[in-house]
């Protein structure tokens, strides 16, 4: 910068999280990696004479530039404290786009044709003809110019620009006769003025008037005919290709673009000019448009072209050449401020047949010259632009890319400031961390995650709201559509969505088809592009190849649908329904290319959760699929028995389940965490092959809910990879469950099921069938006020012993204390300012002294409308400040916890060494005599080592074990114990820098002395006036709770659970849950069925009865694998339904 100093960029890294997520999410703090870069400024000496530079000096430095939210492995960024999703933006590709108005803008009808090149970055230009058929641009859609005036700022003259845009004829004027340089393409169609005579044999080709066809056109040619004679009349009103002047004059005759008149044509007779050339428009094939343009572009050179862009981009400043030069190239041809990206260069090379290299992302010359030319060509052919809709010119923009253009503008402001400070400070003293201020980089990426349209708070009701959060898709927010602009063509199903967007799951109201979720299988390529998979086809074999595809690439391609008929891999049927270019059409076999891979493709994850969804409207599967979303964890989940098989890999893939990271063994299971040895060591990090895996325990979740883990294995249990430990909040055994299965009757039942009203039975109440748990954290700080500090106690004053009861003696409220509205949380006195006393409070100073007067009851209280148990307190204080008991005692189990954790690290690790030290051992002979911890012989001189023995010595004397040839060993055991020295050391080292930085005390707002957070957990029973839903968009409010004496009953006494109208099945077309009812209670029955026979230990039957029910091959395994014992027990576990 100015000569004298350059700053240069380095390198960068990253430093580890301060914080673990959990914590985070507890201190309500940002989970993020701080930032580090080395830059290098570099100052130098001028030569005044030469103006030479010299390098003076170099200083290199560290500089720290602020901290970058990370991501975790679930997908969510934890924003003070908070879970927040990035939802992807969808949004016009960058490149070259043509379109018409459809005659929507003028009275007449006419069609308007535009085109427009949208870079990621940097100014639009659009290219727009009026009605006048006048082709104008408008740069950033400021006020519009000549097209002509950009393409001269480009460096073209009027001659060039007409040469480039039409063909030209060339006239020859001999002896007064006039005759046209004959050239087939403009010739054909076109009449002939004179008779045409062929001059070697006089026979006449054509007569006056005839129309010159392909045919007439190549006897013209074969006859050697170069020029063909023309009536002077036919020429009046054509236009100049160029400046007519006479030759001994230097007199200008006529101008390029001018009609030629009778008075040119004697002036070019009389200067005897030989030849002159005119452009070649028939108003048919090639229209005047662009010529009518360049007429009424006042703009002549290249100079001015330059000046009038920038009076129209910045009318304030005045320009010169030189500034209006620079601010051209600026806009268009430089990397800094434009951008079209390796997409929006591929776009524009496909469309214009260009060979650009692709990593050319800002404009060229011949990129603007063809994309006018192709304008013109379309209007004049009356041809189709592209669709916009189309998803082939539609893309996602990903989180990392949002978050690069944030941090983009941000160090762009901070450049602005480098080079302030730059030209300011004295360059001799300069350090590089005296330049650079990280402020304007922390503040955008802030702004971002906490303000952005984009980043959103994260829908975390239950599992399924987790994953169709992450996946959903957004046309709206910075740089895309707004609500009120957005037509119908927008919103509406393109062809091209099939296996990319789906096209039933939409919110409802103004964003309908705005917001839209990911198809099942579908994928983003690198590009940005949404792709889908498809099976090969050739010549009716299906392949086992998967290929993804854009919506681009599928062009062109048969695509038959995945329920096709298959035989070995074989298509059976001769003509297939198939899709192409995004018709359904009906075709033969080996016209196949490709094939769906399954016939949930169409959808997204939660509309495939809809068991018929293709017997339900599309409208009431839209709401059945926005409302799986909104189902409250269940304390007793239930796995449907009508499911889909999507359920499973929701709450795998949702990251609620807990699943094993390889094959090994379970070594420890409590409520708490779960301890896994894996066979492969280095699965967890560590070669100690041991994972110790926390569970989440009554986990607050953002909308209130309560994320709970709950063990699946049991300890000496095998593992897989990929199988579920622990099932999360709507999971059973690994399988999402939202809702319940229960019986359903579709009745009326005295008006109480009226308006989609649902009756329930009181049944469903006492058993908690539909009961959840809520979470709720209350929180207080204790302040460093003007007046003193406020303080955590038990000590309030006007508080009676009651009020009291659940507090301990730091004034906070115990674990396990059931409270409800108004009950004391924590105790907490803030001291206020001397004021006039009151009666009551002179006396209680007389008695008590100073203490009593001084302060006032701030405690923190349980709010109205708040009931339930106390589940967990944390109390954070700040660094410096001496802790209260219950913030000791919370740090005194968080240390045992993490000793018991490291115990089981370094036992596993020990264990590890035990077996490597047997490999070394076994077979040896012993010299001594081998105790054990007792003083027990294991093993008597001269006797050969066992893996049992090596099994039962005592840790710390194997290493010292002597034995036959040990010198020969003596290294390998050596490298043996280092190795295990280091790693034990590591694991120590691991959690001693946990547990120093926990006694360190937390970083906690300025002024903040001490953090108390109360987490309480409500159950919610069902109650009259809850919404209930299906999954067929069939919703409806409780009306009444009716004693199960009075419900509805079946054949063998037992209630209906349920009561829905039998109205609301016919007008909303959502037939699914009838069939769902029925194959529901088949599947109730069968289990009741098993599970009889399974009570009478029928063993013969029960596999009898699994094998007529899972009668497909892979259930094969189930019914013939098993043990007695265990069908006998699975059959018992039947008891509630068969899974279907």
């Amino acid at each position: 910068f100015n000569g004298l100093c350059s700053l240069e960029f380095v390198r960068y890294s990253f430093r580890e999280p301060k914080y673990t997520v959990e914590e985070c999410i507890e201190r309500g703090m940002t989970y993020e990696v701080p930032v580090k870069i080395t830059v290098r400024l570099i100052t130098f000496d001028v030569d005044e004479a030469t103006g030479v530079q010299s390098v003076r000096d170099i200083k290199e430095q560290d500089v720290f530039l602020g901290s970058l939210p990370l991501m975790t492995r679930d997908g969510v960024f934890v924003i003070n404290g908070t879970g927040r999703v990035v939802v992807n933006q969808l949004q016009r590709s960058p490149g070259l786009f043509y379109t018409h108005d459809n005659g929507k803008s003028h009275a007449s009808g006419k069609r308007l044709y535009s085109a427009r090149i949208i870079p990621v970055r940097g100014s639009w230009l659009d290219f727009e003809f009026d009605i006048k058929d006048i082709l104008y641009v408008r740069i950033d859609r400021r006020r519009k110019l000549p097209v002509t005036t950009l393409l001269k700022a480009l460096g073209y003259n009027s001659e060039e620009l007409l040469r480039e845009f039409y063909k030209v004829d060339t006239v020859r004027v001999k002896d007064g006769k006039y005759s046209l340089a004959f050239k087939p393409e403009t010739f054909i169609g076109q009449r002939l003025t004179m008779d045409l005579v062929d001059p070697q044999s006089g026979e006449v080709l054509g007569k006056e008037g005839r129309k010159i066809s392909k045919a007439l056109a190549a006897r013209i040619g074969k006859a050697g005919i170069k020029f063909v004679d023309i009536d002077p009349q036919y020429l009046l009103g054509r236009f100049l290709a160029c400046d007519l002047v006479a030759p001994q004059s230097d007199e200008v005759i006529g101008r390029c673009n001018e009609a030629l008149t009778e008075t040119m044509l004697k002036a070019i007779e009389e200067a005897k000019i030989p030849e002159f050339e005119l452009l070649f428009i028939d108003g048919v094939s090639v229209s005047e448009s662009f010529r009518k343009t360049v007429a009424i572009d006042k703009v002549a050179s290249t100079e001015e072209a330059l000046v009038e862009i920038y009076r129209r981009l910045r009318p304030s400043s005045p320009p010169t050449p030189e500034i209006a030069a620079a601010f051209f190239e600026k806009l268009f041809f430089t990397p800094a401020t434009y951008d079209l990206s390796e997409v929006g260069r591929y776009k524009i090379n496909a469309k214009l047949n260009l060979d650009t290299p692709i990593d050319q992302r800002t404009l060229t010359k011949e990129d603007i010259i063809k994309s006018v030319k192709y304008l013109v060509r379309l209007k004049d052919e009356l041809k189709e632009g592209d669709d916009i809709d189309h998803l082939g010119n539609r893309r996602v923009r990903t989180v990392g890319e949002l978050v690069e253009n944030q941090y983009r503008m941000g160090l762009v402001r901070m450049e602005r400031a480098i080079k302030e400070r730059m030209s300011l400070q004295e360059v001799e003293t300069m350090m590089p961390h005296d330049l650079i201020n990280p402020k304007p980089v922390t503040a955008a990426i802030k702004e971002f995650f906490g303000t952005s349209q984009l980043s959103q708070f994260m829908d975390q009701t239950n599992p399924l709201s987790e994953v169709t959060h992450k996946r959903r898709l957004s046309a709206l927010g910075p740089g895309g559509l707004s609500r009120e602009r957005a037509g119908f063509e927008v919103r509406d199903v393109h062809p091209t969505h099939y296996g990319r967007i789906c096209p039933v799951e939409t919110p409802e109201g103004p964003n309908i088809g705005l917001i839209v979720s990911l198809a099942t299988y579908a994928r983003v390529n690198p590009y940005g592009f949404i792709e889908t998979p498809y099976r090969r086809v050739e010549n009716r074999k299906v392949s086992e190849e998967v290929k993804y595809l854009s919506a681009l690439q599928e062009q062109n391609q048969v695509i038959a649908p995945a329920q096709v008929t298959l035989k070995n891999h074989m298509i059976v049927d001769d003509n297939l329904i198939a899709r192409q270019d995004g018709e359904v059409v009906i075709v033969p076999f080996d016209q196949v290319t490709m094939m769906d891979v399954a016939p949930n493709q169409l959808v997204s994850v939660a509309a495939s959760l809809i068991p018929f969804l293709e017997n339900d409207d599309a409208n009431r599967a839209l709401m059945g699929s926005n409302m799986q979303r909104q189902a409250v964890p269940l304390m007793k989940p239930e796995s449907p028995l009508v499911g889909t098989g999507v359920e499973k890999y929701v709450a795998r893939d949702s990251g609620a389940c807990l699943l094993g990271e390889g094959d090994g063994e379970v070594v420890d299971v409590d409520a708490n965490r779960i301890v896994v040895r894996y066979d492969e060591p280095g699965t967890a990090g560590f070669d100690t092959g041991i994972a110790i895996y926390h569970l989440m325990k009554y986990r607050k979740t953002n909308q209130n809910t309560c994320f709970n883990q709950k063990p699946l294995v049991m300890p000496g249990e095998r593992v897989t990879k990929g199988l579920v430990l622990a099932d999360g909040p709507s999971t059973e055994m690994g399988e999402l469950a939202l809702g319940k299965n229960v019986t359903i009757a579709f009745m009326p039942w005295r008006g109480y099921n009226y308006e989609d009203s649902i009756l329930i039975n009181e049944r469903l109440l006492k058993e908690d069938t539909f009961t959840s748990v809520h979470v709720e954290i209350f929180e207080t700080l204790a302040r460093d006020t003007k007046l003193g500090k406020e303080d955590i106690t038990r000590d309030i004053p006007n508080v009676g012993d009651e009020a009291l009861r659940n507090l301990d003696d730091s004034g906070i409220v115990r674990i396990g204390a059931e409270v409800k509205a108004g009950d004391m949380l924590v105790g907490k006195v803030t001291p206020k300012g001397e004021t006039m006393l009151s009666p009551e409070e002179k006396l209680l100073r007389a008695i008590f002294g100073e203490k009593a007067g001084d302060v006032k009851d701030s405690s923190l209280r349980v709010p109205p409308g708040v009931e339930g148990v106390v589940i967990d307190a944390k109390v954070f204080s700040r660094k410096g400040v001496d802790r209260d008991e219950r913030a000791l005692m919370i740090e005194e189990m968080e240390i045992e916890r993490l000793n018991r954790d490291m115990e089981d690290e370094l036992k596993s690790l020990k264990k590890g060494v035990r077996q490597a030290m047997s490999a070394v051992l076994v077979g040896r002979t012993a010299k001594n005599e081998i105790k054990d911890k007792k003083d027990r012989i294991l093993l008597k001189l001269g006797k050969k080592l066992t893996a049992k023995v090596i099994e039962q010595v005592e840790f710390d004397k194997l290493r010292g074990l002597d034995f036959s040839e040990r010198r020969k060993y003596e290294d390998e055991i050596d490298a043996i114990y280092s190795r295990y020295q280091n790693q034990a050391q590591q694991i120590r080292d691991r959690y001693q820098g946990i547990v120093e930085r926990m006694e360190k005390g937390d970083d906690l707002q300025p002024g903040v002395v001490k953090m108390v957070k109360i987490y309480i957990a409500t159950k919610r029973k069902l109650s009259v006036g809850d919404k209930m839903a299906g999954r067929h968009g069939n919703k409806g409010v409780v009306s009444r709770l009716l004693p199960e004496e009075d419900m509805p009953f079946f054949a063998d006494g037992s209630t209906v659970d349920l009561v829905l109208n039998p109205l609301g099945v016919p007008s909303r077309m959502n037939v699914g849950q009838v069939l769902e009812c029925h194959l529901g209670i088949a599947a109730r029955r069968l289990g009741e069925q098993i599970q009889q026979l399974a009570e009478k230990q029928a063993v013969k039957e029960v596999r009898k009865r699994f094998q007529e029910i899972y009668s497909k091959e892979e259930f094969k395994l189930l019914t013939e694998g098993l043990s007695d014992e265990q069908l006998i027990e699975l059959g018992r576990r039947y008891g509630h339904g068969v899974h279907v």
